[in-house]
């Protein structure tokens, strides 16, 4: 064998290798690293729902009418009792008090949060009120559901919208029965937060996944030394933590910053029959189908005093189309839009395409 054809075979078998690493490359599932502290939480680090009643003043006659509303009322009248002031529920019931209005208070509670630590709160009218805007939230207690008090708030509301009206006619913008305080409260009690017990800490998945599981302990022990992490199952995961608070807290830092391999999203389409929304991701797929669809209206006309009504049923006729097969998120787009329907017709035509098997995704409703 000659050193020319020999250098020639070289060349031929370095080509092939290099072929075959472009074709391995081409069939790879795509994956993408994001930190372990967007795929999973801490177990025992969480929020905790808080709630109150109280009661908001100095609005402009945009209050709860109290004839309709006598829990207002009677929330006024313990108030007043309780500043000195002697209301008796015969006199409560006759205040006509058009600047006030009965609201429940809601926040979360950080982890972690301490007495004195300000916090934002949401109001919402329970009652009759116009509006909102310009009152004054008074002392509230937010309890937990433990019954226990674990907040206070107080202030001035924030309503993003606007409202006029005169005779007869109203103009309103946004929502004007619901409001923030920023920083509207101040914790009174602190929630205990264990970090793990004994040597273990627990992180949880925000989704079960053996596959996520897996990769995040392998990523674990590759940073943090071999025998740190171990999966529980297909969400939990163990992390052998250094028993020192500082040294745990240091351990956690660095843990939670760690990227893990994770998989690209399933195919999934999620649809909202209330509002016709259909949101689909990149991995949704079709196959070649036909469909026809064919609306049907009813119109139903009172006519005038005495005659009978006159009722109409309308058939549009409903064509054979052939929808051609997507294999990426815009030929899906291109093809569902070719059979002209709206969205609420296409809620039925994607329930009809996911029975059929024609459409390569999980089809949620929510």
């Amino acid at each position: 064998m000659t050193a020319k054809f020999a250098n020639s075979l070289t060349k031929r078998f370095w080509r092939a290798v290099f072929l075959v690493s472009c074709l391995g490359l081409l069939f790879v599932t795509p994956a993408s690293a994001e930190r372990l502290k967007d795929l999973a939480s801490l177990q025992g680090v969480r929020n905790n729902q808080l709630i109150g009643y109280g009661i908001v003043v100095g609005l402009d006659g945009t209050g709860d009418q109290t004839t309709q509303t006598p829990f207002t009322t009677q929330a006024m009248g313990n108030m007043l009792s309780q500043m000195g002031i002697s209301v008796t529920p015969e006199q409560a019931t006759k205040l006509q008090l058009k600047n006030v209005a009965a609201v429940m208070i809601t926040a979360n509670l950080a982890p972690f949060a301490k007495p004195g630590q300000p916090m934002d709160v949401t109001i919402s009218s329970i009652g009759n009120a116009k509006s909102l805007r310009g009152g004054t939230l008074l002392l509230t207690q937010l309890k937990g559901a433990d019954g226990q008090v674990y907040a206070m708030a107080q202030g001035n509301v924030m309503v993003g919208g606007a409202g006029a009206g005169g005779g007869g006619t109203s103009v309103t913008v946004n929502h004007l029965s619901a409001g923030r305080i920023p920083g509207g409260a101040t914790v009174e009690r602190s929630v205990p937060t264990m970090l793990g017990q004994g040597g273990f800490v627990y992180y949880e998945l925000a989704e079960s996944d053996f596959g996520t599981a897996l990769n995040a302990v392998n990523a674990i022990n590759k940073v943090m030394g071999e025998g740190t992490a171990q999966a529980i199952d297909g969400r939990r995961i163990a992390l052998r933590a250094p028993e020192a608070p500082d040294a745990r807290v240091a351990f956690l830092g660095r843990v939670e910053n760690i990227e893990i391999r994770t998989a690209l999203a399933i195919a999934k389409v999620v649809v909202n029959p209330r509002t016709g929304s259909v949101v689909m991701n990149q991995r949704v797929a079709l196959l070649p189908c036909s469909v026809a669809h064919g609306n049907l209206s009813v119109v139903v006309d009172a006519g005038r005093a005495g005659q009978g009504a006159d009722v109409q049923v309308n058939q549009d006729s409903g064509s054979l189309i052939n929808v051609k097969a997507g294999a990426s998120l815009a030929d899906v787009v291109k093809a569902l839009n070719s059979l002209g329907a709206n969205p609420m017709d296409l809620l039925a035509i994607l329930q009809a395409m996911k029975a059929a098997g024609a459409l390569r995704a999980e089809l949620e409703v929510i």
